[in-house]
């Protein structure tokens, strides 16, 4: 299994900044892309910005030019820079992390979730 620890949420004023980190750990053999969701209460998570190992990158057009998504590869970590923020990012972030598990030989390919950050951007 993978074990996925977020940081950095919390509470902040429009137009402020948060930065988000995702840590990756466990028989990790390779990660194909990292990614950030985020869900608000009575709707479906969304993706908001995903980077592959290449350093691909895309986002939701609604943090195109706000968010930035980068990576660290000989952490396993995932970086989300949110700036400008608006009432409506408020949500709970989720780290999503496709990768391949090494089992002692044995290739597993999944896809894992963290247990997500509150960011609440107050107007």
């Amino acid at each position: 299994q993978v074990q996925l620890v977020e940081s950095g949420g919390g509470l902040v004023q429009v137009g402020g900044s948060l930065r988000l980190s995702c840590a990756a750990s466990g028989s990790i053999f390779s990660i194909s892309a990292m990614a950030w969701y985020r869900q608000t209460p009575g709707k479906q998570r969304e993706l908001v910005a995903v980077i592959t190992s290449g350093g691909m990158t895309n986002y939701a057009d609604s943090v195109k030019g706000r968010f930035t998504i980068s990576r660290d590869g000989a952490k396993n970590t995932v970086y989300l820079e949110m700036s400008s923020l608006k009432p409506e990012d408020t949500a709970v972030y989720y780290c999503n992390v496709a990768a391949v598990m090494d089992y002692s030989g044995s290739y597993h390919a999944g896809d894992y979730w963290g247990q997500g950050t509150q960011v609440t951007v107050s107007s």
